[in-house]
């Protein structure tokens, strides 16, 4: 077993990521979980670098005043590690951040950095996966199976009931299929992984992701007794990282949920692309929307798409949509008719194979993943010069290089974070851009002039 190594050091500051960030005795930096700024803590470290090292507090030797107990005392690291710190640092926090990611690009934002937060910290996430955790010791004649999350920074696992950031629909459901499972010949390493989604009713629905094909492990009539609308068994290639589809066994009633997003209803599957934290979703939409009724008779591009939950709810009449995931374009095609929209057009391609319809004739909206625009898309952009851009990012530090690069013919006009994860480090990030010629004194609401 390799020796743990533990270093003591003084905490400065939180940074991008969510760590918190001190210097050790060698100069080398410390990015490290579980810390907040000013406090002095003893860390183990679980990456050792040349430069840097990560690490796990392990003691906190001088508390900071705005350390507050976790919630979920034993699994928070696993999944929100801001639960150590009181929701209205949380937001400064995150406002900071923004403002330090377009800073490392030379972008001064236009307005203070505001974070919208409708003020719930937990019971928000309508969908969780957990993992599965056996053991067993010299006396046990079965090994107990046990819900789990991923620790942190290492191998292993926490075993939970639950976590405090989902819907109380999905813990509960949780807690019934483990214990259903108990009562069956399985071992935790027969299991991959348990997905459950709610919608804001609490209708949940379930898949249980297995490595084994076993015949018959949940019957109908054992499924009828769970407190959900439906759920599958599927079996899911050992060698594919988490929950991958390789073949559907057991089907268990009706498996989609149905959302309503500013008026507009969805349909999704349980594996489906859906947001995660529905009310502060509707926020950003709505204020995305202000920037597009201004141009109501505009067309719209709607890039990243997912299942279309913006480009359907707020792009108007002529929209086209972009997706690169196949069962994400089927939901949203299926959307399309059920809304009766036939002037919306869905795209099955990568955004960046997709550069012809990037015109410069229609307001594009962008909601990339975490890696920011392609490079491609970012040159289209600059070659055909929409007169605007909307820009909504799960990361401001690939959303900041992304502006820097737009601003050779843009500007901001308007910027907006928001907190869809309460208690952890992500972020998200409204721009909105207009290109140079068509800025005007009147602001937002103006006509673009094309």
């Amino acid at each position: 077993m390799r020796k743990q190594i533990f270093e003591t050091l003084r905490l400065e500051k939180i940074v991008g990521g969510g760590q918190a960030i001190g210097t050790l005795d060698d100069g080398r930096k410390a990015f490290v979980w579980g810390g907040l700024p000013k406090e002095l803590v003893t860390i183990r470290v679980t990456k050792k670098k040349s430069h840097f090292v990560e690490g796990i507090v392990t003691e906190i030797i001088e508390k900071s005043p705005e350390r507050i107990t976790p919630k979920d005392e034993n699994s928070y690291l696993s999944t929100s590690p801001w639960q150590i710190m009181p929701m209205s640092s949380e937001q400064s926090h995150k406002a900071l951040l923004i403002e330090e990611a377009f800073l490392l690009h030379n972008i001064t934002l236009p307005e203070k950095i505001k974070v919208f937060s409708d003020g719930v910290e937990f019971n928000y996430r309508n969908k969780v996966e957990f993992s599965w955790f056996g053991d067993k010791t010299d006396d046990d004649e079965k090994e107990t199976l046990d819900l789990a999350f991923f620790k942190r920074g290492g191998k292993g696992k926490v075993v939970v009931d639950g976590t405090s950031l989902a819907h109380p629909s999905i813990n509960k459901l949780a807690i019934e299929i483990r214990d259903l499972l108990r009562t069956k010949p399985i071992v935790a390493r027969q299991l991959k992984t348990l997905l459950i989604r709610s919608d804001q009713q609490g209708n949940a629905v379930w898949q249980l992701y297995v490595k084994d094909k076993i015949e018959n492990l949940i019957s109908e009539d054992e499924a009828k007794l769970l407190s959900a609308k439906g759920g599958e068994i599927i079996y899911s290639d050992p060698k594919s990282p988490a929950s991958r589809i390789t073949e559907r066994l057991n089907k268990f009633d009706d498996t989609t949920l149905s959302d309503t997003i500013l008026g507009v209803a969805f349909n999704y599957a349980c594996e489906g692309f859906f947001q995660v934290n529905i009310p502060v979703y509707e926020k950003a939409l709505s204020d995305m929307k202000a920037w597009i009724d201004c141009n109501e008779k505009m067309p719209t591009l709607d890039l990243y798409s997912g299942v279309g939950t913006i480009g359907l709810t707020i792009g108007g009449d002529d929209v086209t949509l972009v997706e690169i995931n196949e069962h994400a374009v089927a939901e949203m095609q299926r959307n399309i008719t059920k809304l009766n929209r036939p002037n919306a057009k869905a795209i099955l391609a990568p955004s960046e194979k997709s550069l012809e319809y990037i015109t410069g004739k229609q307001i594009v909206i962008v909601d990339p993943p975490r890696a920011g625009l392609h490079a491609d898309v970012t040159n289209r952009l600059l070659e055909t010069e929409p007169p605007r851009i909307i820009y909504l990012s799960c990361n401001p530090v690939t959303q900041a290089r992304d502006v820097s690069l737009l601003q050779e013919k843009y500007e901001i006009v308007h910027h907006q974070g928001y907190n869809f994860f309460p208690r952890t480090p992500h972020i998200e990030h409204l721009v909105v851009l207009d290109r140079k010629r068509n800025l005007h004194s009147c602001g937002r609401i103006c006509n673009i002039r094309h």
